[in-house]
């Protein structure tokens, strides 16, 4: 069966899209804009695996020890976000990622945000 974005959400930083969202799994592509960058944040349930499809992102996260580190990924390579981990993506380039994680979508505590926003 053919699957339609069921939700589209325009960001300061760029947009999602939502193409599934279940009992098991949420399924997103996230746009980034060149410069910008999404809220320092962590969650409490999601558990977040990443995969670039374009472009170039930075993104600063928690190691095992608690501390900030900051990786560059590029087209092909992965990441995972565990619960509790912090963690924040920069666009060095306009950048796209298909996020598929755990079904906690409203799960956000925002640390940081350049943007003014509070938790959802």
């Amino acid at each position: 069966m053919k699957q339609e974005v069921i939700k589209y959400i325009e960001k300061p930083w760029g947009y999602e899209k939502l193409f599934t969202c279940n009992d098991s799994y949420a399924l997103k592509e996230i746009g980034f804009k060149k410069g910008a960058r999404c809220s320092l944040q962590k969650h409490v349930q999601k558990l977040e695996h990443a995969y670039i499809l374009y472009g170039e992102i930075q993104v600063e996260e928690d190691n095992e020890n608690g501390e900030i580190e900051v990786h560059v990924y590029r087209p092909g390579e992965c990441y995972e976000q565990k619960p509790g981990a912090r963690h924040r993506v920069t666009a060095l380039e306009d950048s796209a990622i298909i996020e598929v994680s755990t079904p906690h979508l409203d799960d956000v505590i925002r640390l940081e945000d350049d943007y003014g926003r509070q938790d959802r």
